[in-house]
């Protein structure tokens, strides 16, 4: 039986990014992962929103400079929702870019670059179960002891359900088909989302000439786009984006993601702490899903970091308790925002469509409040962990 301080069961985003920041304070790391690190690089057609303080993380990680040429800065976003606008324009907090888009395989790939420098104790093609509190039972005959498990295995986490931790769920009837495309004109690292009956549809600014398309459909709708050939799909994206960037030609295969969200009634159990899609999944209506994954990766490095500098066990209850307060009210409140846009602007109701023109309108004639949507959306706002403010663990 190998042990370690730390096992984080995961080879996501946010479970690497985990391995990578309790490494590097000196802790005797173990990352599992069902499937070969080197597949996970493959691309999904996604992309990821970053936020400032999202990149303050990266950078502190020592992942930024790595990714920096893949990542396309986003100066400006624009909403629209029928005669109804709504503009920010990073100039307005003087704070760099409201945040930068990267593709997730851009992101994996970069992140298992890093891991093979580091001294972690890397399982992957291999399952783990739960044995035991701090135990790890390998499908490949071994198994891993740890002072404190990590479940960043995903929204149908089997680690979550062996701990007996609920969930509150619920799908949306919404498909999110996702692409990318190449257009003829810059487009100057300006997102914009359309708010349109079946759900929003999101233009985000990558490197070059290209741009990632997230585009919500109604999910019985959703496999007739789908299926259509190469120029009917260009025909009925190009409806939906329009012309502002010339002429549109989407580039490579077409993916598809049913909508749903999934939050743990709890985030802890003994020895075991839940972080990132394990704990809550949410809507992609506001590109924040990365985001609070990587607060959890910044408040529970802290957390475990300030135990083991003290001397203290990294999986006691008391450690573990300050993560779940920190993350819980502002995981819960992200999802409650990102359901509640979903449902105000997914829809063709008239006094609800006027209602949503007045409220952007009052948001995009009053300065303070504009400037303090940004900010939550920059991740600069609330009670953050050290890493998201540009500190060292």
């Amino acid at each position: 039986m190998e042990r370690v301080d730390i096992a984080v069961a995961g080879g996501g985003m946010v479970g690497i990014c985990l391995a990578v920041g309790l490494a590097g304070i000196g802790a005797r790391v173990a990352l599992v992962e069902r499937h070969p690190i080197a597949r996970l690089a493959e691309s999904d057609g996604r992309g990821s929103a970053i936020s400032a303080a999202s990149q303050r993380l990266l950078q502190g990680l020592g992942l930024w400079t790595a990714l920096a040429p893949d990542a396309q800065p986003i100066r400006e976003i624009r909403v629209a929702d029928g005669g109804a606008f709504l503009h920010f324009d990073h100039g307005e907090l003087g704070e760099g870019p409201l945040g930068w888009i990267v593709e997730n395989a851009a992101i994996r790939r970069s992140l298992a670059r890093a891991l093979s420098r580091l001294d972690v104790l890397v399982v992957d093609g291999v399952r783990a179960a739960a044995k035991g509190e701090g135990i790890l039972a390998l499908d490949n005959g071994s198994s891993l002891q740890a002072r404190l498990v990590i479940a960043a295995d995903g929204r149908e986490s089997p680690l979550r359900t062996a701990a007996g931790i609920e969930t509150l769920r619920w799908s949306y009837p919404q498909t999110a088909i996702v692409c990318t495309v190449a257009h003829e004109l810059p487009h100057q690292g300006i997102a914009y989302e359309h708010f349109m009956p079946a759900g929003p549809f999101a233009i985000l600014p990558m490197t070059g000439r290209r741009s990632s398309i997230v585009w919500t459909e109604r999910a019985a709708r959703a496999p007739t786009f789908l299926s259509l050939d190469a120029d009917a799909f260009a025909d009925e994206l190009g409806r939906r984006f329009g012309e502002f960037l010339g002429r549109v030609t989407p580039v490579g295969r077409r993916w598809s993601y049913p909508l749903s969200v999934v939050h743990a009634r709890r985030y802890i159990a003994p020895r075991l702490a839940l972080a990132g899609d394990s704990a809550h999944a949410i809507h992609p209506i506001a590109g924040q899903g990365f985001n609070i994954g990587l607060r959890d990766v910044a408040a529970l490095a802290e957390v475990v970091t300030d135990a083991l500098r003290l001397g203290l066990d990294p999986g006691a209850d008391t450690v573990l308790a300050r993560y779940e307060r920190w993350r819980r009210a502002d995981n819960l409140t992200m999802l409650s925002m990102t359901d509640a846009l979903n449902r105000l602007f997914s829809n063709d109701i008239p006094p609800i469509r006027l209602l949503r023109g007045f409220g952007l309108a009052a948001v995009g004639r009053a300065g303070p409040l504009r400037r303090m949507f940004m900010r939550h959306a920059m991740g600069l706002a609330g009670d953050l962990p050290r890493l998201t403010r540009g500190l060292p663990l």
